[in-house]
């Protein structure tokens, strides 16, 4: 009786434990934007106003069914216009609406850049949210491309990770949002065609990165991406497994994914939008679904946020979705390294050498260093297999680039000097914003090894550098290429105008997405 008692009760644990975690919390679909020219007749609403007090004809037409009474209200509550400033007022009487948020539109004067008005539109869906629980119709009175990127920046201004929360109160999702402006038919097929795939690549960019470890790791996370690419045009994919990983001698992602009992997995989806002939582009992704940092195991404060280290794959992943979804005409590859970093009786050692597909053999000095080697197997089966016209690899790598850079740039580095400025740019415009830090001969020295051809840590050059030094020993010379150490600026605990949830950025979707759309479409 003791033995099958022994045997019920951890099978009863295991069957509560797989009910408790397979509890059903479906993620939420992509706030809808919808346009419309009139305006709504009753409820609340978004007014956006300029500093010189011009609230285009929707404020004119309010303030004509109110006897003045709407500039004497923004008058009274000391409203200026002020870019992103916010306040809400009682509606004056004839409005028909109970309360309206002003939204601060800066100077009348056309400096505002597209970023600048997304921002405007993500900062009014948020104090929108918070003064309403719902957000109201929002009026502005703008030109198509201005409003389209109003409403962009209002969808993922309004993105919040609260698929678990359990409580009615602070749920904060908005199912769908409307804008009112002069022109909704133009602004709408401007929105669908350009923006809205790329928000929409975003949203669920975020959504996978921000998942526990205990719903997305190496096989989950390619099932969430198949899923999606599913009925979109000019989709290959193509999964490695770790059998597949051991017959193409991928010994450095293989060794990574070891010691968990999930297993390694590459995934590659090539979309083919350009000519035939033209060299794709490629991103790689560092994809560690959840990082301990192995038998090198990590301290346990914020190991919580180790299930970020994947952002860089989440990021790859969304901008071959943005650009699909665009109808890009660009051939582009991008490859998602995944594995779990867990300590465990067959993980890998420090002091172990593995080979890897380039068949160079790397010392495992730190098995913490791991996203370097799922990226060596990655980026090198890509440059050799694809040729690729540029190589950029996205990775939460080192804590160095991040005490470097903070919050505000992700670490750029590169071999091609001549790929810095444009980058630079890119970031500039789409908020994603880099920085270059340097990369040269000595640091390709430093993770040279007594043992073996390379060492993955611990040498005697900056961390950041030595990172960027050994996913380039993987890359041909000849192959354009740059490495994004994004580990600063992956994920955010605090709001910003186009995010309003703690967690992931996403970042690297709307820099890539702007930059392929800008150097290689056609």
């Amino acid at each position: 009786m003791k033995y099958w008692f022994s045997l019920i009760i951890p099978f009863a644990l295991a069957i509560g434990m797989t009910v408790a975690q397979a509890k059903d919390h479906e993620s939420k679909p992509p706030t809808k934007v919808t346009f419309d020219e009139a305006l709504p007749e009753s409820g609340n609403l978004v007014l956006g106003i300029y500093e010189n007090g011009n609230g285009g004809q929707y404020g004119e037409t309010l303030d004509s069914s109110t006897d003045a009474g709407l500039s004497y209200a923004i008058k009274a509550a000391g409203f200026k216009g002020k870019k992103m400033a916010t306040k809400v007022i009682t509606a004056p009487k004839g409005s028909g609406y109970d309360q309206i948020l002003l939204v601060g539109l800066g100077k009348d004067d056309n400096s505002n850049t597209s970023l600048d008005w997304q921002k405007i539109g993500g900062n009014a869906v948020q104090a929108a949210i918070k003064a309403f629980k719902e957000a109201p119709a929002m009026a502005f009175d703008l030109p198509k491309d201005v409003s389209a990127n109003l409403a962009y920046g209002a969808k993922l201004g309004s993105y919040y990770f609260d698929k678990y929360y359990t409580d009615e109160k602070r749920l904060k999702y908005q199912p769908s949002l409307t804008v009112v402006t002069p022109d909704p038919d133009a602004t709408s097929e401007y929105y669908q065609a350009e923006l809205d795939p790329v928000a929409n690549a975003i949203w669920y960019t975020r959504d996978v990165s921000n998942e526990p470890g205990n719903i997305i790791y190496p096989e989950s996370f390619v099932e969430y991406w198949e899923d999606l690419f599913d009925d979109m045009d000019d989709i290959k994919i193509t999964i490695f497994d770790e059998k597949d990983m051991i017959k193409k001698n991928m010994g450095a992602i293989y060794g990574v994914g070891r010691g968990s009992k999930r297993p390694p997995r590459m995934m590659i989806v090539e979309y083919r939008g350009g000519e035939k002939d033209d060299a794709p582009v490629m991103i790689v992704g560092k994809g560690i679904t959840f990082d301990t940092g192995g038998i090198s195991i990590k301290g346990s404060e914020n190991m919580w946020n180790m299930k970020f280290d994947m952002s860089g794959a989440a990021s790859t992943m969304g901008t071959l979705y943005a650009l699909a979804g665009r109808g890009a005409k660009v051939n582009a590859i991008g490859i998602a390294a995944m594995a779990e970093n867990m300590p465990g009786g067959n993980a890998q050692r420090p002091g172990d050498v593995v080979t890897s597909m380039s068949g160079k053999t790397i010392q495992i000095r730190s098995t913490d260093a791991e996203g370097r080697l799922v990226l060596a197997d990655a980026v090198y089966y890509g440059d050799v297999t694809y040729n690729p016209a540029l190589l950029v690899d996205l990775a939460t790598l080192t804590g160095s680039a991040a005490r470097a850079l903070g919050k505000d740039y992700g670490a750029l580095f590169t071999r091609h000097e001549e790929l810095t400025a444009d980058f630079i740019d890119m970031g500039k415009q789409t908020g994603d914003e880099v920085w270059p830090l340097p990369l040269n001969d000595n640091h390709f020295k430093a993770i040279e090894n007594e043992v073996a051809d390379v060492m993955n840590s611990g040498p005697g050059a900056p961390g950041a550098s030595a990172g960027a030094a050994f996913i380039g020993a993987f890359v041909r010379e000849s192959t354009p290429w740059v490495h994004l150490d994004i580990a600063g600026v992956g994920w955010n605990s605090t709001p910003t105008p186009m995010k309003a949830s703690p967690g992931s950025t996403s970042f690297g979707v709307q820099l890539m997405n702007g930059y392929i759309k800008k150097h290689f479409e056609k």
